[in-house]
């Protein structure tokens, strides 16, 4: 079969052996697969990334010395089982995957491991466990989006957006163009975008973003209008507090103050933020939230920052941000991302900008890193095209 493999930072279109599935996986043919900002990533910084997994518990992943298939973002047709199989769909039927694949009896990251090739290339191996049939109305461009915009709605689930909270998106790549579109799904009633690029902007609103700002023109935390519960100086809450005892210790009747203070905090009527979702992943950006965000803001970090950081705990603390930080999805979540698309609550094809065959991936490689140009380039393994 074709497949293109990055040794070295190269990438170059090979003739390689055929997979075969062992016991419990499935062997399929890929129609259409999504380039990741982790392989662009990976291509030249695969050391830093598999030392970084290392630490985190998961030895195996790439390094630049090794002949690595990558691509974990596909959608295929089941071509062949392997022993032990259940032979849950027929032939043919359309199918994506988490990409997760036993080898031996070891886990290993489809696309990210010299052990498990990945889906650029015209066939590659899942486990049957961990894959899913495509519902019918979904195309394959479609259907190949499902694994980044499940780790959208893992951001969105753990970010646990109150209701009547604003949430506010740093970053309009395509992780925080599918963070949007799953607020959206979500029913979040107001969403801010915040984009250097007019593209990318152009591209939020169309995601389902209410407000977009340049911040070289306007901070996204003055984009909106400012909830009562809403604090954005220390001073402005120790007024809040003298103010609110004035009233509370005046109050007559059986019910104590601090009983009503609580019932307060329950029904979401204490001071309270918004929810920031950071989507950029580069130094500094962090500090520049804490630094510049409302007090009890909730900080979602999304972005991949690969480099060491630097942030003011001391001011953190005095603000009571919350910082959470995400990675990936389950099982449970990359089934609902796919039946959420698939039911037209979420629509991805804004995001798909271009589609290449497997002579076209560095070309493909390129060409985003134009953010007014690129938003997501497919491979279609069947196609000739050289440009997206």
């Amino acid at each position: 079969m074709k497949a293109v493999v990055c040794t070295e930072g190269r990438l170059t279109v090979e003739d390689l052996p055929a997979p075969s599935p062992a016991r419990g996986q499935v062997l399929l043919n890929v129609t259409r697969t999504g380039i990741c900002g982790s392989d662009l990533h990976a291509r030249h910084h695969a050391d830093l990334v598999a030392d970084l997994a290392a630490k985190a518990g998961y030895p195996d992943c790439m390094r630049t010395d090794q002949r690595i298939v990558m691509g974990h973002e596909f959608v295929g047709t089941v071509a062949e089982y392997g022993p032990g199989c259940r032979k849950r769909w027929p032939v043919g039927t359309r199918v994506v995957s988490l990409p997760t694949l036993m080898v031996g009896s070891e886990p290993q990251l489809v696309g990210l491991s010299e052990r498990s090739p990945g889906s650029y290339a015209e066939q590659v191996l899942v486990q049957e466990s961990m894959t899913m049939p495509v519902p019918g109305k979904l195309s394959d461009e479609e259907a190949a989006l499902t694994e980044p915009m499940a780790v959208a709605w893992h951001a969105v689930r753990r970010a646990e957006v109150g209701r009547g909270q604003t949430a506010i998106v740093i970053g309009c790549g395509p992780i925080g163009l599918a963070v949007i579109s799953m607020l959206r799904a979500s029913g979040v009633k107001k969403i801010i975008a915040s984009d250097f690029s007019p593209g990318r902007r152009a591209l939020a609103k169309q995601m389902g973003a209410h407000v977009v700002v340049d911040p070289r023109e306007q901070q996204p935390w003055d984009a909106y209008k400012q909830p009562r519960n809403e604090i954005r100086r220390a001073s402005d809450l120790f007024k809040l507090g003298v103010s609110t005892m004035d009233k509370l210790t005046l109050v007559p009747g059986p019910l104590p103050w601090w009983h009503v203070f609580r019932l307060a905090d329950k029904i979401g009527e204490t001071p309270s933020g918004p929810v920031v979702f950071e989507c950029v992943g580069v130094p500094g950006m962090i500090n520049s939230i804490i630094e510049a965000a409302p007090l009890r803001t909730r900080v979602i970090v999304v972005g991949v920052c690969m480099e060491p950081d630097r942030i003011m705990p001391a001011l953190a603390g005095n603000k009571e941000i919350d910082l959470r930080f995400v990675f990936g999805y389950d099982p449970g979540e990359f089934h609902d991302t796919l039946h959420m698309m698939a039911d037209g609550k979420v629509d991805v094809k804004p995001l798909v900008t271009g589609t290449v065959g497997l002579g076209g991936v560095e070309t493909a490689f390129d060409a985003l890193g134009d953010p007014e140009v690129h938003a997501k380039i497919l491979i279609d393994p069947s196609s000739t095209a050289t440009a997206p």
